[in-house]
Formats: C-alpha cells, structure tokens, sequence
C-alpha cells in the first residue's frame, strides 16, 4: 500500500486570520496523526496573506511538541535565502530535541516575490547560481564533514546528533531533480504545481541518481492536492474555493482562501473559466472510494510508495473529515495517541 503523509501550508481562510490558520496546524498535525499518516510537513512562504507559514522551522517544533510518533519535517526551508550553516544548526536542535522524528526538506523556489526574496537574503550572497553549493554546505554541516567552501572548513555545526535528520530537496522540474540526483538525496515532486511533466521528471531524476552516503538508492514522493468528501458533489461544492483562488493567484494576488459560496457566485468570463479547467489538472476531488482509485494509479504509474497530500477548504472541520476519509480509504493504521 502506498504510505500518506501531509503538507500544510497553514491556509488563511477569508474572514479568518493567521493565529488561527497556525492554531488549525497543530489541531491538523494531532489529528492526521491519530488517522495513521506517516509525516506532516510544514511549507514556508512569505509576503501573502493567504499563508501564516512563514517560519517552517518554529513549526516543525510547534508540531513536534504537540504530537508523539508522526515524523514532522519543512516542506521545505527555501535554503537559497539562507546561510546552510544555520539551517542545519536548526536541524540539530530539532533532531535533538524529536529524535528520530525530524525531516528536513529544502527548495530553491523564492516563495515569495523579488523584493521580499532579497529582503530574506539581506547582507548575504543572492541568486540562484550559489544553490548547489549551498546544498554542499548544508549537508555537510549535518554530517559534521568538511563543507565545500574553503573558508568554512573547520567550523562544525552544533548540537551534536547520534543521526542526522532526513534530507529531502523538493522541486517541480528537472533543474531540482537535477540537484536531488547529483547530491544522491531524496526528491518530492509538487505534482499540484506542475501536474504535465510529472513523469519526465521523476524519471529524469532515477535516471540520473547518483548514490550517496545518505541514500544508495533513488527515493521519491510526490506532494498531490487532494479533497475528499462523502459525495462528489460536496467535493466539488468545496473544490470551488480552490478554482478562484488559483485564478487570483494567476494575476498575482495571494489572497486568503474564499468560501465555495463566494467563487460560485464569481462572475468568471470566458478566458477565466478555460483557466480554471487546465487548473483542474492538478488536484484530485472525489468521494472516498475513487480517490483511492485515482492515487493508487497515480502512484503506481510514477512508481511512488508514499504521496504528500495538501488538502485545503474553507471550512476547517471539512479539511480534517478529508484526511481522515481518506485514511480510511487507504485503510491507514491509526493510532489513539492519548490513551498511549
């Protein structure tokens, strides 16, 4: 059976705000817990108003605090802004602090727009032509071995791990799996970014996987946007919001996320409605028994054995009740945590 895990992204709903979407986090990461869901990841963005996570490393130890088994990782920290050293320093502490249970997954992606990306970077080198070396930099620092920058290598990286945490670089084309296959690390493809070239890419990265100290063999997931409900009425009544806030986010505007009843009252023209079909490309919204189906295929078709569902609707409990249908489906081993 295919393992689930989640990826949040602390949504802010319309007329809610971000201590709420941060307090749904951890009430989501206890119950996907409880549901039998392997991992929960926590995204990082910056400059909108419709994300609260902006600080995936205060997250992963909010969520860590608030759980026991499930492993709880960054979904990911964009390194491209930031000193390698100090992201594994963070990671230290983590794995230090959860044992076992942290993950660390890293981008390249700005997740955010220019001018906030330099602002994240200030005093500090910027582009992207400095990622790979970043990537050197950081993992040796975890692994207490020399890093690839000259200057830096006698500096070691503290607290002190029996282990350190999993590495994963995430990304949505073949430049990122370029990255991930080079350096010999695990790969989490964002299928709900870029749904076409799924498979060329996951192939373009087995292909080209070079073995490492951390991983022998090429190891991959993929992050899939996911609403499950009783009906596929209800799933698509709930996917609704999703359609708008995609085509608001076409033109540049990161607004909180909408009620169904507000982007079904829409007034989409012509061109808007032909972008909200090709945005259908990239979720899946189904009852119980054909999503299982659906994500069974999926996976199977790209040879993944794990799949990181994002699921987001305006209605908080109607985003628990999703994962839990879903594990249900996928007839996930649960656990009562608080009778442990």
């Amino acid at each position: 059976m295919v393992k689930l895990s989640v990826l949040d992204q602390s949504p802010v709903r319309a007329g809610g705000d971000a201590g709420t979407a941060l307090e749904e986090t951890v009430k989501l990461a206890q119950a996907t817990e409880r549901f039998g869901y392997s991992r929960y990841w926590l995204a990082e963005h910056h400059g909108t108003a419709g994300f609260a996570g902006s600080s995936p490393e205060i997250m992963v130890a909010r969520v860590a605090a608030a759980t026991e088994h499930i492993r709880v990782g960054s979904g990911g920290v964009m390194l491209s802004h930031y000193s390698p050293f100090k992201v594994a320093e963070n990671f230290k502490l983590l794995e230090n602090l959860y044992p076992g249970r942290i993950d660390l997954g890293i981008g390249r992606a700005p997740g955010s727009d220019g001018l906030t990306a330099s602002a994240l970077a200030y005093g500090s080198e910027v582009g992207i032509e400095y990622f790979p070396t970043k990537i050197a930099d950081m993992v040796a620092f975890l692994d207490d071995e020399i890093p690839a920058t000259k200057p830096f290598r006698d500096v070691r990286a503290t607290p002190a791990v029996k282990r350190s945490p999993e590495v994963w670089l995430l990304g949505s084309s073949d430049q990122s799996a370029a990255y991930a296959a080079h350096f010999g690390l695990a790969y989490s493809f964002a299928h709900f970014i870029a749904p076409q070239v799924t498979g060329p890419v996951l192939r373009y990265y087995r292909d080209e996987f070079k073995p490492s100290e951390k991983l022998a063999a090429p190891s991959a997931n993929a992050g899939v946007f996911v609403i499950c409900a009783d009906t596929q009425e209800e799933a698509d009544y709930l996917a609704a919001s999703r359609d708008l806030w995609r085509l608001k986010l076409n033109y540049g505007q990161h607004l909180p996320y909408p009620h169904p009843d507000e982007a079904l009252a829409y007034n989409y023209n012509p061109q808007e409605l032909q972008v909200v079909e090709d945005n259908k490309a990239n979720r899946f919204a189904g009852t119980p028994e054909s999503l299982c189906l659906r994500l069974m295929a999926f996976a199977k078709e790209h040879g993944l054995e794990e799949l990181l569902i994002l699921t987001i609707t305006h209605d908080f409990d109607k985003r628990v009740r999703s994962y839990e249908l879903l594990a249900n489906a996928f007839a996930l081993v649960g656990r009562d945590v608080a009778a442990e």
